[in-house]
């Protein structure tokens, strides 16, 4: 099979004060592409942790992580931000949208970054705005789109530039129930296309909509399982 993700004996230790911190406690993971993984646990479990290096926003402390077939764990901060732009789509809680931006210009923000023309960039975020949606909502900007439609906004961004991973952090925390319905039927169509998409969460409805769920606590894998009502449609 293709691996997309091989984390083998990752620790991550913290210090606070004179105390340290076992965050990760020799965790070893391997995701398929195109699999849809649940990652959970409580807090304190080391879910946080865990998501941070998955995207390549911290490093661990030992152990290796090969993401598609590169040994991001001892990049410097530089690289790792290359790896992020090209390889990962973050979906927030929060949406982390820029206020004064449409949601077009929203989305064409990781295409800036990896020096896409102007011309094409925008070819390439109307069609990802399109795909979540959101044909008739380009020109709003955040405080003018309902909740639901700046996550789908999020997930456009997320989308813009064909990830090899979809990381998304708790993506219906701040959403009801019938918004948070909408948003993980779309991660399910999104998952369908062909991509990978992680969802870090707390919550096991949202986690039900994986085909395989990791449960952590106290820094290690306490059980990683299919979900057997998952079906794909």
């Amino acid at each position: 099979m293709d691996k997309v993700i091989e984390i083998h004996n990752i620790v991550k230790n913290y210090q606070v004060g004179s105390v340290i911190v076992r965050a990760l406690r020799s965790v070893s993971i391997n995701i398929e592409r195109n699999e849809y993984v649940a990652i959970m646990g409580p807090s304190g479990s080391g879910k946080s942790t865990l998501m941070n290096l998955l995207g390549c926003l911290d490093t661990p402390s030992s152990g290796s992580y090969i993401l598609n077939g590169t040994d991001v764990s001892k990049m410097e901060d530089d690289y790792l931000a290359e790896i992020r732009n090209k390889e990962i789509g973050f979906v927030f809680q929060t949406f982390n949208l820029l206020p004064r931006y449409s949601a077009l210009e929203n989305v064409t923000l990781p295409l800036i970054y990896a020096g896409v023309a102007k011309a094409e960039r925008e070819k390439v975020a109307i069609e990802t705005l399109v795909q979540v949606g959101l044909a008739d909502r380009m020109t709003h900007k955040p405080n003018e789109l309902s909740g639901g439609q700046r996550q789908r906004v999020a997930i456009a961004r997320a989308l813009v530039n064909k990830p090899s991973i979809i990381l998304a952090d708790e993506p219906t925390g701040n959403l009801d129930s019938k918004t948070s319905i909408d948003i993980m039927g779309l991660l399910d169509e999104i998952h369908r296309q062909g991509n990978t998409v992680i969802v870090v969460t707390h919550e096991e409805d949202i986690a039900k909509h994986a085909a395989r769920i990791i449960r952590l606590f106290d820094g290690e894998v306490s059980q990683d399982y299919r979900n057997e009502k998952y079906v794909k449609a």
